[in-house]
């Protein structure tokens, strides 16, 4: 199994689909570093060279791709000022339902979580009805 920026990638699949496996890099990012990087696409990830891994490791820094670490911390710290400023967009995210104008009386489960079901609670001293 081998290793691109901290990142372990599958040795079974071939490079330019293990390299997805690194956080921000998607199918056209993978194809461009693997062009830069002069590799070609079918090669498993078990049978790339130290020198092969190198200069993938190359093309990804110096092609500025923001991954892993960075990506995530810029992502979150966007839904912060989102939250920060109570924006529309902002409160949706803290009240967990659905940002994009997607339609919340039936579906959005996933956004709204499981269903919670409300009951009616009885009163114990009230008529049965039954004497």
């Amino acid at each position: 199994m081998a290793r691109i920026l901290g990142v372990d990638i599958p040795g079974e699949k071939r490079i330019d689909i293990a390299l997805r496996y690194v956080y921000g890099i998607g199918p056209s990012n993978a194809k461009q570093i693997l062009e830069h990087a002069q590799i070609d696409p079918a090669v498993r990830a078990k049978n790339l060279t130290e020198q092969q891994l190198s200069q993938i490791v190359h093309a990804i820094q110096e092609g500025e791709y923001v991954i892993e670490g960075d990506l995530r911390r810029e992502i979150g710290l966007n839904l912060k000022r989102l939250q920060g400023i109570k924006c529309y967009r902002g409160m949706r995210h803290i009240r967990g339902l659905p940002v994009r104008g997607q339609r919340t009386q039936t579906n959005a489960r996933t956004r709204k979580g499981p269903r919670k079901t409300v009951g009616v609670v009885r009163n114990p001293k009230a008529k049965t009805g039954i004497h």
